[in-house]
């Protein structure tokens, strides 16, 4: 063990094993921060929930940070909520008659942004017995001119969606109501800056009668990450595709070298028709096609990452590297010290466990560490043919509905990118550890 322990300390020697480890605590990390920030309950509501969860979001716009890249500032989206008071909505009403109120709720805020908003909404939510609101809306521009946006008699839950009204795109000449309400007169192709208002005044016909609006103004670039086809934030799959990746990477190259190691061991010592079994069961299996298998998993049975898991572990167990513990435990097994264990009364499963296994264990970390990314790159690419785990948010999953999308075609490179950039980041952090611990381990490979 003490020679064990030195070996890591030479670790340190390598640049390259020591980042590979501090990506890889990174990622752990991570995930860590995952599991307890945004539990898995949540993150399936949020990953499954569509535009009824995220509704305040703009569909495909890029992340906040690819302003820096841009010439122009790009708008963020703008959320501005009447039931919020910290927004500062205006909040006016007048008896107009015994039977009628005029409410009058005023949206300010500014815009400042060197492109047009991608889409508008306001969405109201009402309280009523019998008799619906009456809501008209004004935009006030920051030069003075109002625009009658238009009218809505809205139910208990409704929204207005500015480029669906055609009276609006007619007032504004044909042009898109993101553009003209947001247009410099004297320069129709740039927005003009400064403070915007939007009036609702709502007539409510019943003394309990209340309305609440939420206008949202959607931007071109939201979040950290993006956002995809259904408006959700990318950053919930990117969190949550670290996890799931380094459990599935670590208890595959785990479990399946582990179970490869001790079958070896067993069939080594036993020796005879045990081994003889064993060996054919491995030949056979090297020629199974892994992948094709777990596509007709996926297809025909079930498409849950832990049956995946199991299926890998279980295809993976019997490989070629059965063959070469079985070679380096048909060497150890000779060793006087096996024989003083068989002198002294020792078990068969204690040799094995005691003697035979931990005299290789140093030779297979490495081996363990390089299998991780593979297993990982695997998973990926399950979702990615579309035959992953379809409730949780996974990394390949992300490039699916990309490449579903036709994210490359629209121009939507985040949204593939970043997926592939951790699933690189991953790989390459476990090679680097992996290649370094091979140099400390094997004395022959120190020399090169």
């Amino acid at each position: 063990m003490t020679a064990f322990k030195q070996r890591l300390v030479q670790l340190r020697r390598y640049p390259s094993a020591v980042v590979g480890m501090v990506m890889i605590a990174g990622l752990i990390i991570l995930s860590i921060y995952t599991v307890i920030a945004i539990p898995y309950t949540e993150a399936i509501r949020l990953w499954r929930g569509g535009e009824a969860v995220w509704s305040d979001s703009p569909k495909n716009a890029w992340p906040v940070w690819y302003n820096a890249f841009t010439k122009k500032k790009l708008p963020r989206t703008i959320v501005v909520n009447s039931a919020d008071e910290a927004h500062g909505v205006g909040r006016s009403e007048e008896q107009v008659s015994e039977n009628s109120r005029a409410l009058t709720m005023t949206y300010d805020f500014d815009f400042d942004a060197g492109d047009f908003p991608r889409e508008m909404t306001i969405f109201f939510q009402s309280s009523y017995a019998s008799k619906q609101p009456y809501i008209n809306m004004t935009w006030t521009t920051p030069d003075g001119r109002e625009i009658r946006v238009g009218d809505i008699t809205p139910t208990h839950r409704a929204s207005f969606r500015f480029a669906q009204d055609s009276g609006l795109r007619r007032r504004l000449g044909g042009t898109r109501a993101e553009v003209g309400l947001f247009a410099d007169p004297d320069n129709p192709s740039v927005p003009l800056s400064g403070p915007y208002r939007l009036t609702v005044e709502a007539r409510l016909f019943e003394p309990d009668a209340t309305v609440d609006g939420r206008l949202v103004v959607y931007g071109q670039v939201h979040g950290l990450a993006g956002t995809d086809h259904q408006r959700r934030d990318l950053m919930v799959a990117l969190l949550w595709g670290t996890p799931i990746a380094m459990a599935f990477g670590l208890l595959a190259a785990i479990g399946t070298t582990f179970t490869t190691m001790a079958i070896a061991a067993v069939g080594v010592w036993f020796g005879g028709l045990f081994d003889a079994v064993i060996q054919r069961v491995t030949e056979v299996n090297l020629i199974l096609p892994v992948l094709p298998i777990l596509i007709m998993i996926g297809t025909f049975y079930r498409r849950d990452i832990w049956v995946i898991l199991g299926v890998v572990i279980l295809l993976s167990i019997f490989g070629a590297s059965i063959k070469t513990y079985r070679a380096i435990f048909l060497q150890v097994r000779t060793l006087p010290y096996i024989e003083a264990a068989q002198a002294y009364g020792a078990s068969n499963m204690r040799i094995i466990f005691r003697y035979l296994v931990p005299r290789i264990l140093p030779l297979i970390i490495p081996s363990l560490v390089i299998l991780v990314p593979g297993f990982v790159f695997l998973e990926a690419s399950l979702a990615v043919l579309g035959l992953g785990d379809p409730v949780l948010p996974t990394w390949g999953k992300i490039i699916n509905d990309a490449r579903n999308e036709g994210a490359l075609f629209n121009g939507y490179y985040y949204w593939i990118l970043e997926p592939a950039a951790l699933l690189m980041l991953a790989g390459l952090a476990f090679a680097m550890v992996g290649f370094a611990l091979d140099r400390v381990f094997n004395p022959r490979l120190r020399e090169l």
